[in-house]
């Protein structure tokens, strides 16, 4: 346990700029400090305006600095960062948001006008830049939707020491720009139960390093804890009645999902976050009923107290380390889309099999797997809309959670020996029914830590996309 990785990063820094070979763009371009810019998104279904809110220096820059533009395709959303005087691009990332989810939804599409915090991490550049947020268009390109000045040597540019807090290296392997930085916050947690924080922070490092790709690559990672006590156990479950002003802002029902966990607060995590080297974050919340979410690039949550515990946290980090898509269809999501209105989705393992000779995966399929891949789909329909018939029922006559539990091992036992006797099980296809839609769209796999709770790990398309993260992160 420390609370001066700033000063042991900014020593790394400096051996390593004695290498002028790695390091000479980053150098040139950037001072090595993170800079956050907020801003308010707010909008509907059909408009969306952004307002600047505030710029604040972090600690050092935890990212590779080799891996300055991002050319993996991956978000609905691009931040890039441009020289002002030659308008060079000097750095980019896509990444999702909370308002990108929520403009799907059915208030939005009411034309319920709302606003949301967020905000965009880049290297502070030495020079006047232009930050410019894109948006991904119905074709797959982007679109710019909003851009400001950045100047490093503005007053405006909060440059305040940042808050003290309990920083805990799990796992250390090395200098945080050549290191994937995962953070795990907790919410909820009183001062006297930072005993089960931390037992369940490890339990993220159990879950998630005994899945490949991870377990292979362990090394290329670090993970942190940070302590934030709350006043109370728990945090807001608006269904249940129950409220809390927990520090981080976790919450159940996010946009009207019952076992959706986000945080709406944004500035108030990532000013806990800051304290700490991240690239990813993983917040815990103190509670027993299952619920989870993962938005790429943003953070992911999962309920620790939960028997399902590790596989929302292997899930849920898919989505915000790799931006994997849910594969799953007969679960109800607050998400509301045209049935037939299909579009090639950007997760990397969600495809509308434009081209069945050339898609996304086509490389890892076999010669003898047909396109679209044939399997017991209606079978699996039936049962499954079942158990959701079911779950729905426990629910509405407030069945304890315990009760919830031994019906998803009854699903999972049921649905690992269905989907295992599948004739390509185990092979790379492109079977029917994924990303919320029984028809149109297509997973890699039978089956999926994407698509069930089974205990089947990643398929290969999932695992390929995780892999390439890590060597992006790691680069150097």
């Amino acid at each position: 346990m420390y609370n001066s990785w700033t000063l042991r990063t900014a020593v790394l820094l400096v051996i390593a700029a004695v290498v002028p070979a790695a390091n000479a763009t980053f150098n040139d371009d950037f001072t090595g400090n993170t800079l956050r810019v907020d801003y308010f998104h707010t909008g509907t279904a059909g408009e969306e305006v952004f307002s600047l809110d505030s710029m604040r220096i972090e600690g050092p820059w935890p990212g590779s600095k080799a891996w300055l533009l991002d050319e993996t395709d991956l978000g609905k959303y691009q931040v890039e960062l441009a020289d002002m005087a030659t308008h060079r691009v000097m750095f980019s990332r896509g990444f999702a948001s909370i308002f990108g989810e929520w403009e799907t939804t059915g208030e939005a599409a009411s034309g319920t006008f709302r606003t949301l915090e967020e905000a965009v991490r880049v290297p502070e550049p030495k020079r006047p830049a232009q930050l410019r947020l894109r948006k991904r268009t119905a074709d797959g390109s982007f679109r710019e939707v909003w851009q400001v000045k950045v100047d490093p040597a503005s007053r405006f540019v909060d440059r305040a020491p940042l808050p003290k807090a309990r920083v805990t290296a799990l796992l250390e392997n090395g200098d945080p720009a050549v290191k994937v930085d995962l953070l795990v916050l907790g919410d909820g947690y009183r001062s006297e139960e930072m005993g089960s924080y931390r037992k369940a922070a490890e339990g993220v490092v159990e879950a998630l390093f005994a899945e490949e790709p991870f377990r292979s690559r362990k090394s290329d990672f670090n993970v942190w804890i940070i302590e934030t006590p709350a006043d109370h156990s728990g945090v807001s479950r608006p269904r249940a009645g129950v409220f809390r002003n927990s520090p981080l802002g976790a919450r159940y029902n996010s946009l009207d999902s019952e076992r959706y966990i986000l945080s709406l607060k944004d500035r108030a995590w990532r000013d806990a976050a800051a304290a700490a080297p991240y690239d990813t974050v993983i917040m815990l919340v103190n509670e027993r009923k299952y619920g989870g979410g993962g938005i790429f690039n943003l953070y992911s949550t999962a309920s620790a107290g939960s028997a399902f515990a590790p596989y929302l946290y292997v899930h849920e980090f898919g989505h915000h380390f790799a931006g994997l898509g849910d594969e799953y269809y007969t679960s109800p999501v607050s998400y509301e889309s045209d049935p037939n209105v299909i579009v090639e989705p950007w997760e990397p393992n969600l495809t509308a099999l434009p081209d069945p000779g050339r898609f996304k995966w086509s490389d890892l399929v076999d010669e003898n797997v047909p396109l679209p891949t044939p399997w017991e789909k209606e079978a699996y329909d039936t049962a499954s809309r079942a158990v959701q018939k079911q779950r729905a029922g426990l629910r509405a006559s407030g069945a304890p959670e315990e009760t919830l539990e031994k019906l998803f091992v009854e699903e999972r036992e049921r649905f690992t020996k269905q989907l295992g006797a599948e004739k390509y099980a185990g092979q790379v296809g492109a079977f029917e029914g994924a990303g919320y839609q029984s028809r149109g769209l297509y997973r890699p796999s039978a089956d999926c830590i994407m698509f069930t709770r089974d205990k089947v790990g990643f398929c290969p398309v999932c695992s390929r996309a995780i892999s390439r993260m890590i060597d992006l992160h790691t680069k150097h």
